[in-house]
């Protein structure tokens, strides 16, 4: 058998790829970015062609840097950026309208009617989810309400609906296969994660025809062969998760209880339920983790909107800092963020507050403030998100959590994982291999074709590089917390003022 996996880890700024060996070792990495459209304020688009170009680019170059040939790829497997909407035409494969992103709010007044109309219950219900513009199903009704004959070509069923998953297996196989996995399927807010199948009264309740609609398949099982792309020989594409659920199955966390927190542009924080949806009292969504085997697992999840992307705020908005990596040395350059604090609502307030309409916010301002603070402040930011839902995932599933483990790009920063222990009273580990998304991705598509034998002999991969312990204590936990409490509620206030 090839000796290698190819990991297609298809992000909100960038589209990377990665080849790993059987030990899950990091053979290459190559990535590309792309271009985000925002063609209003609120709004937030991508090119789908660009992404499919950056994609198969940042493939072709990760196989030739690792050295490889494409008969050296036992498989394929592809996580992506989850919700991001894009509708197509059948026959062309020519997307009618840009992607329309997860962080997009276009529908945030359509999703107060929703509301409005007593809609909630049964929404989370039957699809785990909150009513909110971050999912799919709005976006497409968008995109069908007001692209010219939209809804007249859906008619004729000429039109594919897919979140960015089953756009990349739609090209990967010249458009022979149309499909998503479960994981990405419970994100759209039109399935029902009970039964495991697209809902008929939600699609009547959004307006949208079954026919546009992907086949849901397993996480973990052969979806069909490449057509022709990167060469002639075919590979086969036998793993599919939304990104947050593969890094939970990169993280091996496969047992009920685990938690892990990925920290990208948004931090996403995932605990696994075993076999049966928790629903959250707690404005938490209750998702679909995997399904391998005919199982399904279930997971609690929170997401923050805005993490890494604070920092991007600093660079690219401010200017404090050149470089991304600059700011843990600017924040360690204070002892504290000597009472300021910032709330980076900028794209509203995900979990466990689900206010759309909230803006950032800096309170505790002073003349001795500094840009050291800003820093400062924004790093601590990502922590207390994180403390806000991992509070709420444990009154939930009432379980005390005894670890956090963390992935992504913001884990090198040896002050922010401190900070997160510290605020949280808990082991945070961070693992040797930090892309554990696409390694999540590989580890499905591995399995599907018996690359790896099964979750036990991949789970004895799993090493950790280092463990944050908490170093304060109780008292001064309690002080930041509440402060940051108070901060979240000045957010919230000004959002509600309107």
């Amino acid at each position: 058998m090839p000796q290698y996996i190819l990991a297609f880890d298809q992000g909100t700024t960038s589209s990377r790829a990665i080849v790993f060996d059987r030990n899950g070792n990091i053979r290459s990495v190559a990535q590309k970015e792309f271009t985000q459209i925002f063609p209003q304020p609120g709004w937030v688009e991508h090119d789908a062609n660009e992404i499919w170009s950056t994609q198969l680019g940042a493939a072709a170059e990760a196989v030739s840097q690792a050295g490889l040939s494409v008969k050296d790829i036992a498989a394929i497997g592809i996580t992506n950026q989850r919700e991001t909407t894009v509708v197509w035409d059948k026959n062309t494969g020519t997307p009618i309208y840009n992607a329309i992103v997860w962080q997009d709010r276009r529908t945030a007044s359509y999703c107060d009617e929703l509301k409005e109309k007593n809609h909630a219950s049964l929404i989370q219900q039957k699809t785990g989810l909150i009513i909110d513009a971050y999912f799919s199903a709005t976006k497409l009704k968008w995109i069908l309400d007001n692209v010219k004959d939209a809804r007249v070509k859906a008619a004729k069923n000429e039109l594919c609906f897919g979140t960015i998953d089953s756009w990349l297996l739609w090209k990967l196989t010249n458009g022979k296969v149309h499909a998503t996995d479960v994981s990405n399927a419970s994100r759209t807010m039109l399935f029902n994660i009970h039964d495991l199948a697209w809902d008929e009264e939600l699609l009547s309740l959004f307006d949208i025809p079954k026919n546009m609609l992907p086949e849901v398949h397993s996480s973990s099982e052969m979806y069909g062969h490449t057509q022709n792309i990167l060469t002639a020989h075919n590979i086969p594409i036998a793993g599919i998760a939304g990104d947050q659920q593969a890094a939970l199955f990169g993280q091996m966390c496969t047992q009920p209880g685990m938690v892990k927190n990925t920290y990208g542009t948004g931090c996403f924080i995932l605990m696994n339920t075993g076999d049966q949806p928790v629903s959250s009292k707690n404005n938490l969504l209750t998702t679909i983790a995997w399904q391998i085997n005919g199982k399904t697992k279930y997971a609690l999840e929170g997401s923050v909107f805005i993490a890494g992307a604070v920092v991007q705020w600093l660079r690219d908005g401010l200017k404090i800092i050149r470089s991304s990596n600059e700011i843990e040395s600017l924040a360690n350059s204070v002892s504290s963020s000597d009472g300021v604090f910032l709330v980076p609502a900028f794209a509203g307030l995900g979990a466990p507050y689900w206010n759309q309409h909230a803006r950032g916010t800096i309170v505790g301002i002073t003349r001795g403030t500094t840009a050291a603070h800003f820093a400062r402040a924004a790093l601590d930011s990502i922590a207390y998100q994180t403390m806000d839902v991992v509070n709420a995932m444990q009154a939930d599933a009432e379980i005390t959590l005894k670890e956090l483990r963390v992935d992504g790009g913001a884990t090198a920063n040896d002050l922010l994982m401190q900070f997160q222990s510290d605020i949280l009273n808990t082991k945070v580990i961070r693992p040797k291999v930090t892309e554990t998304t696409a390694l999540g991705a590989a580890y499905l598509a591995g399995l599907a074709v018996g690359y790896w034998h099964d979750m036990e002999e991949i789970a004895q991969q799993w090493q950790a590089d280092k463990i944050f312990e908490p170093k304060v204590d109780d008292k001064k936990r309690k002080i930041l917390s509440r402060e940051w409490e108070r901060a979240v509620n000045a957010t919230r206030s000004w959002a509600d003022e309107k």
